[in-house]
């Protein structure tokens, strides 16, 4: 078979099982190609051949048996993200957590069992940096057993669009990450952002590298949206039309009318789009969101074109939407705190109201001194990260294949439920003995069936900044958040309980906080990371591990055959 036709084929092989059983079999041949982006071409690392990669499509409650086999010459791990993975943490693709590395040569089948989760979710690597160019979405039909005879609870939608908001690097992203751990400063952002693909017309070399969505007037349009870029919250906007939030990270939300998105890393969110402007060609945009008043990011924007159907003059002058300034932390806090839940009969919620498990966790970037040579950090010294003041440690195998094997000394089961040091964390000004962390692999135990709440409260040590917080195996309530420090006398009182929006990432504005609560009913092991690539690979994360309960389906399954283990 012609290899240039490999990732059509395995797309209509993941298709044809879509109309006729609930289990759904795709194969994901990571290979490397040669792309040519801003007058240059590189080789990356690719899922089929394919940027972005293959778009799943199921329904909720199937399974998914993804066969993937790594013919590169680099590391791969699949994280299938927003996916609860329930009782099957196997399969979750966290490097070092889960699982280690598929290796060059080797493959290794992943199932992925769908539980409540609808709308859009997406997939990507999760080793290194590798998920610059390894994502793709996967779209959660609703059963046909629901609401308007199709399980949408909004009008029917006449088509459908994936949009993946990307961006491109001249050089070898993992040439990026080695620079940065050499010199221990920031790593060079990006040379472009992308949509679906394509840069737009606004980069060198890229007149013909443009996105176009081709629409009607008249219809309307569920666009399907993931922020795939590595260490951006992005803003979007769509010239002159206005559009309707019907969901976010695989859960559907009460509708809310506006003219612009903001988007964090590793977040998705779907919208209906009603074609009711003149017909023309209009420009939709995609640019930074930075509230870091020190942080280096790429200042370009992405375009791409929505074109409607029809016998028109074109426009002498194509015009750039208007989006909010790059600092704007009003805009996209009032984006997402309009946020909420359906909350009815059809579907209903589980805010769990009595908690027995609470935490604060401090987000915090840090600086180390450098043994041998001056960093490129604040002082001459090494960015780090940290949550209650411990900066994540790797572990030489999995936290998973310790667990399950009581593999002793690879993890502590003694992570603080808050943080070792009080003081005000917001303040303009904290003090540098306060920008230290301690290093460890330090997890947290859950028993079966706890119902938690974790205050996730932002400081300003080093320089504050927005987190996008996400937890693996678990999707959580965003139950309430605020500027400045957390008060446990008088902030809960605010907390909604009523519809507050189920989400698997959100994040923790600057200077602020954020609370969570889930109830721990999914035994294996679960990462919790900040979704900026630069945070994670500095240490911000931790390990949460729910122990199995009492009933058979309250059990972890054992390893499939081929897991990769780290021995």
């Amino acid at each position: 078979m012609n290899t240039m036709l490999l990732p059509l084929f395995f797309l209509l092989l993941g298709d044809l099982s879509l109309g006729f059983a609930k289990i759904h079999r795709y194969r994901f041949i990571v290979v490397e190609r040669e792309y040519t982006r801003l007058c240059s071409s590189k080789t990356i690392l690719t899922v089929n051949g394919m940027f972005p990669g293959p778009c799943i499509y199921v329904s909720m409650g199937d399974t998914i048996v993804v066969n993937v086999m790594n013919r590169a010459n680099h590391n791969i791990t699949i994280h299938w993200h927003g996916v609860e993975q329930n009782r099957d943490p196997w399969s979750d693709g966290p490097e070092y957590i889960t699982q280690c590395a598929i290796r060059p040569g080797k493959k290794f089948q992943q199932r992925i069992v769908l539980s409540n989760e609808i709308g859009t979710l997406w997939w990507h690597a999760h080793s290194e940096w590798s998920r610059a160019t390894v994502h793709g979405l996967l779209i959660v039909y609703p059963k046909l057993d629901n609401t308007n005879g199709a399980g949408y609870p909004f009008p029917i939608p006449n088509q459908q669009i994936p949009l993946v908001i990307g961006e491109w690097w001249k050089s070898d992203i993992q040439a990026v990450l080695d620079e940065s751990r050499r010199t221990g400063g920031e790593p060079n952002v990006s040379d472009a952002f992308t949509i679906n693909g394509q840069p737009g017309i606004l980069y060198p070399c890229s007149a013909r590298d443009v996105y176009k969505l081709n629409v009607q007037y008249g219809k309307t349009y569920l666009i399907r949206m993931v922020n795939a870029v590595m260490n951006n919250i992005m803003f979007f906007k769509i010239a002159n039309h206005s559009i309707v939030v019907v969901g976010s990270d695989g859960a559907y939300l009460k509708p809310f009318e506006t003219d612009y998105i903001t988007i964090s890393p590793g977040q998705t969110i779907d919208f209906l789009l009603k074609t009711n402007q003149p017909p023309n060609r209009y420009y939709m945009a995609a640019r930074v969101y930075s509230s870091g008043p020190n942080v280096s990011f790429d200042h370009t924007t992405t375009t791409a074109i929505l074109e409607y159907a029809g016998s028109y003059p074109p426009p002498a002058v194509l015009t750039i939407p208007t989006l909010p300034i790059f600092n704007d932390t009003v805009a996209s806090t009032n984006f997402t705190g309009r946020m909420r839940s359906l909350a009815n009969k059809d579907y209903p919620i589980n805010v769990p109201l009595s908690i027995t498990r609470k935490f604060i966790f401090t987000l915090s970037i840090n600086v180390q001194p450098c043994i041998h040579h001056a960093c490129e950090g604040p002082f001459q010294e090494r960015f780090l990260a940290s949550i209650n003041n411990i900066t994540f440690r790797q572990p030489k195998i999995s936290i998973l294949e310790a667990y399950y094997n009581r593999i002793k000394g690879i993890y502590d089961a003694n992570f603080p439920s808050e943080p070792p040091l009080q003081f005000d964390y917001t303040a303009d000004s904290v003090p540098v003995d306060l920008w230290r962390a301690s290093n460890g692999t330090k997890v947290v135990v859950l028993e079966y069936n706890s119902t938690v709440e974790i205050v996730l409260q932002g400081t300003n040590t080093v320089g504050g900044i927005d987190h996008p917080m996400h937890l693996h195996g678990q999707s959580f309530y965003v139950v309430g958040w605020g500027f400045g420090n957390f008060d446990a006398a008088t902030d809960p009182r605010k907390y909604n309980l009523v519809d507050p929006p189920y989400r698997n990432s959100i994040t923790v504005p600057i200077r602020g906080w954020t609370t969570i609560r889930f109830r721990a009913t999914n035994p294996g092991v679960w990462l919790m990371h900040c979704h900026l690539e630069r945070h994670i690979a500095w240490g911000m994360e931790t390990v949460f591990i729910t122990k199995d309960g009492k009933r058979p389906n309250e059990k972890m399954v054992p390893p499939p055959k081929d897991y990769p283990s780290c021995r």
